[in-house]
């Protein structure tokens, strides 16, 4: 038995029209002789009526102010997709079609208690090779699963896969079905070589690795979510990235030895942000190995994710998510840090008159913030025994991560160079940059994204087909 995974994404069953052209999909498919295993997101984007968003937020407008138990939201976000699956097998059926709606858990996808966010831990798939064996082509929830059974249960719970795990859903199903390969549909024909909706000349790339299209979605390309993109690369199963409203041959993401191209310098552009930039100044002080380790506790207490570190002698510079920032600036704003309490080898006794004891303490904006005036005011009487310094913060709201997806850049002289020429000669200034072996990251304004985007796509020719081969 052929067996091939086709996962159609939201814009793909959001009306009768469009599940029709998918429904046709799975038929080629069969016709072609492959036994087909359907996957399907929730039906439309947010604003729909039976989209994700939409069930969470009919679920919060009870009470804005009691947050919904993780558990009960993993149930309602589950809805969506429940009432896709449905939708679709029955549109299969009414084009000659045999077809059967499986939940997650219906189809032996088992995951662990991560509720809204969950790992996938074993998948027993007999139940859909029972249906494939009988004819029937299964349907299956993508985004979700079921917990194992614990003592006293009857059942396991209901759990979702987070953000883009449809993608996921599919290519697990992939691997425990041991797939030829798993076809992800949606609306464009192919994994870009920028965001077509500002780069209109954008290339469909027919080939690309499992690490560059991971790099391509974690750098804020949503073509293919990077954990799907990491268990087809795991099972070595092909994963094709292909238009649900076209006959595009779409882009085979594969291993790299298996692509045409193994010395492709440039992938594509990418962009994602919404982020806040951060500047602690902390001046000339030996405090500052200790000041830097306070910030980093805090941040890991309040469970704040940083990015884009840069450290110098007088400063430590770092960027977050733009959601998170009040979060860092409540954290922050009138926090104070004592240092030289206590230096190695002294007793314990006789700290208020430790000469080396100082208190540094953190302050946003122009200092009127009230809980910093509140601690400078405590800290008055201080200052007459020891030291009592400001770290301003200095801070660049608004920003955004313009991206060049680069396998083996740094074997390649002078990639770095084109990349600062093209934004330099288009008067955009980086904030900051950031490196992996795959990708180069540049900080920019948000304003000037889409600028970025498009110069830096006509700098390294990208939409020459030539461009591939470096």
């Amino acid at each position: 038995m052929r067996i091939v995974v086709l996962k159609f994404g939201g814009t793909s069953v959001d009306s009768h029209e469009h599940r029709l052209l998918a429904a046709r999909k799975v038929l080629e498919a069969k016709e072609a002789g492959f036994s087909p295993v359907v996957v399907v997101s929730a039906i439309g984007r947010a604003g729909a009526p039976y989209a994700t968003d939409t069930l969470v937020n009919e679920l919060n407008r009870i009470d804005p102010h009691i947050q919904p138990n993780k558990r009960e939201l993993d149930m309602m976000m589950a809805c969506g997709e429940i009432i896709s699956a449905v939708v679709m097998a029955h549109t299969l059926k009414t084009i000659g079609c045999q077809a059967i709606a499986l939940s997650g858990g219906q189809a032996g996808i088992i995951t662990d208690q991560d509720y809204g966010n969950a790992r996938i831990t074993s998948i027993r798939p007999h139940p859909v090779i029972q249906k494939l064996e009988q004819g029937i082509v299964p349907v299956v929830t993508g985004f979700q699963g079921v917990t194992a059974i614990s003592p006293g249960q009857d059942h396991g719970d209901i759990t979702t896969l987070g953000r883009g795990g449809s993608d996921t859903t599919a290519s697990a199903l992939g691997a425990a079905l041991k797939a030829e390969a798993v076809h992800i549909y949606t609306d464009v024909d192919g994994v870009k070589t920028a965001d077509p909706d500002m780069v209109h000349d954008a290339r469909t790339l027919e080939y690309c690795s499992y690490e560059e299209v991971a790099e391509i979605a974690h750098q804020g390309a949503k073509v293919v979510h990077p954990r799907a993109a990491e268990i087809a690369m795991d099972y070595g199963i092909p994963l094709w990235v292909k238009n649900t409203f076209s006959d595009h041959t779409g882009t085979c993401i594969t291993t790299e030895e298996k692509t045409p191209c193994t010395n492709q310098r440039i992938t594509g552009i990418t962009h994602t942000g919404k982020i806040v930039y951060i500047r602690f100044e902390m001046g000339d002080t030996p405090a500052k190995p200790e000041i830097e380790l306070a910030i980093y506790r805090m941040l890991a207490r309040a469970g704040v994710n940083i990015y884009l570190v840069t450290f110098s002698r007088r400063a430590l510079s770092f960027a977050v998510p733009r959601d998170l920032y009040p979060t860092v600036k409540q954290l922050f704003d009138g926090l104070v840090v004592p240092v030289g309490f206590q230096q190695p080898g002294e007793a314990t006794s006789d700290i208020a008159i430790n000469k080396n004891l100082k208190f540094f303490i953190f302050r946003f904006d122009d200092g009127t913030a009230p809980a910093y005036l509140a601690q400078r005011e405590l800290m008055r009487n201080a200052e007459e025994i020891c030291g009592v310094k400001d770290i301003p913060a200095i801070v660049v709201e608004n920003c955004t991560m313009v991206s060049v997806i680069a396998g083996h850049h740094r074997d390649v002289p002078g990639v770095m160079a084109e990349i600062y020429e093209a934004l330099y000669d288009a008067g955009i200034t980086v904030l900051q940059t950031a490196d992996s072996d795959s990708s180069v990251s540049c900080l920019v304004s948000e304003n000037e994204v889409e600028k970025a985007v498009r110069v830096l796509h006509q700098k390294l020719e990208l939409a020459n087909e030539t461009s591939e081969t470096g």
